[in-house]
């Protein structure tokens, strides 16, 4: 197995050797559990840009990782957060993603995808109303179900800032849900993932908030599928799960909590809709093939071991998880560079980067240790250190 010099603490290097990649079962999708992953995008790196200011996407490879996530029987989320929507990728490089992600999926049976609709095409100042905001929604949303895409309702900056009072984001909702061919998930942001989100609701304090949106819910509950809440708070999503109307589903947001939220309780449990299955999609779709199966052990077996990686990659600032998500994906050679959307690539350190290596190294998710190798020692002589 591969050893290389990683970069610890204190300007030090330490010796680490790599292990065997683990072996998940391939499942065919058969879980007991909704499960979306949040896909990111693959930059084109030769593209003549500013990448600072223009996007190019690398529509091959952004695809193929699609199919990817598909082939392991996981949903879709696309033109979400986790494709650096609103830090990088503008409306327009949304709609064309959204368009050839619903395009794939027609050849693959049985592939899950839904688009995220918000109003990232509307900046947010002190000319901008509640109406522009709805009008914003509406404008996404009409773009999206042309395509014959399913809606992720997004949190809204505009709206965010727009909004007076809580009967405000009643009003947006209510007005922007009703209009819906088919029910939506909604998807409550928060501050730690976007600061611009805090007050969502028109409250900052959470349990306020959360009986904002109930109401909001309970209002248009025919056309609400479900809330995926990313509050990256187990204890505050179980309160909310246990208070949805019938038949309304909780998809975890919870990058820290995802195993025991899914899991459940007597109660109930939580389906997914997470940003990290991008980066463990293997070990999400074996875990999830036991869970069906009743081996709780097994599940739990197999994610436990990721929790330590998720947390890594999201700790804070939360905001620049996606890094760590697209270094996910170059390791295990799903694209041949680091390199992101805004030049991203560069929101985390050299020492959180040897850090995640390691922890995936850990987890069994690096698929080929000496391709991995190679790619780490690649990024570790761009910073000066030569293994």
């Amino acid at each position: 197995m591969p050893t290389l010099d990683l970069p610890v603490a204190g300007g030090k290097l330490e010796r680490y050797a790599t292990r065997p990649p683990r072996a998940f079962p391939r499942t065919g999708g058969k879980f007991d559990r909704v499960a979306f992953a949040a896909a990111h995008v693959v930059a084109d790196p030769l593209a003549d840009i500013d990448p600072w200011l223009g996007v190019a996407v690398d529509w091959d490879k952004t695809i193929a990782y699609r199919r990817h996530l598909w082939r392991l029987g996981l949903g879709v989320a696309e033109a979400m957060d986790t494709a650096q929507r609103g830090m990088g990728l503008d409306w327009p490089m949304s709609l064309e993603l959204i368009r050839r992600g619903i395009e794939a999926a027609k050849g693959i049976p049985g592939a899950a995808i839904a688009c995220g609709a918000g109003t990232d095409h509307l900046a947010p100042g002190p000319g901008v109303t509640v109406d522009r905001v709805i009008a914003a929604y509406e404008e996404q949303c009409a773009a999206i179900e042309k395509l014959g895409g399913r809606i992720i309702l997004m949190a809204s900056r505009a709206l965010a800032a727009a909004a007076r009072s809580p009967e405000d984001y009643a009003r947006v909702y209510g007005r922007v849900l009703g209009q819906l061919k088919q029910p939506a998930i909604l998807h409550w942001l928060g501050e730690m993932f976007d600061p611009a989100l805090e007050g969502y609701w028109g409250h900052k304090d959470h349990l306020k908030a959360m009986e904002v949106c109930l109401g909001v819910i309970e209002a248009s509950r025919a056309k609400v599928d479900g809330i995926k809440i990313s509050l990256l708070d187990k204890d505050k999503e179980v309160v909310m799960r246990r208070r949805l109307p019938r038949g309304v589903r909780m998809y975890t947001g919870d990058d820290f909590n995802y195993a025991e939220l899914i899991e459940g309780d007597d109660v109930g449990y939580s389906d997914a809709l997470l940003g990290i299955f991008d980066s463990i999609a293997p070990a999400a779709s074996a875990a999830l093939g036991r869970l069906a199966a009743g081996d709780s052990k097994s599940f739990h077996d197999i994610l436990a071991p990721t929790v330590p990686l998720s947390r890594h990659i999201f700790k804070a600032p939360t905001r620049f998880y996606k890094t760590g998500v697209v270094f996910m994906a170059y390791l295990n050679g799903h694209q041949d560079h680091f390199v992101m959307v805004g030049g991203q690539q560069s929101a985390r350190s050299l020492l959180h980067l040897a850090e995640l290596f390691r922890l995936a190294d850990q987890a069994g998710l690096l698929a080929d240790p000496d391709l991995a190798a190679a790619r780490m020692r690649s990024v570790l002589a761009t910073h000066g250190v030569v293994n």
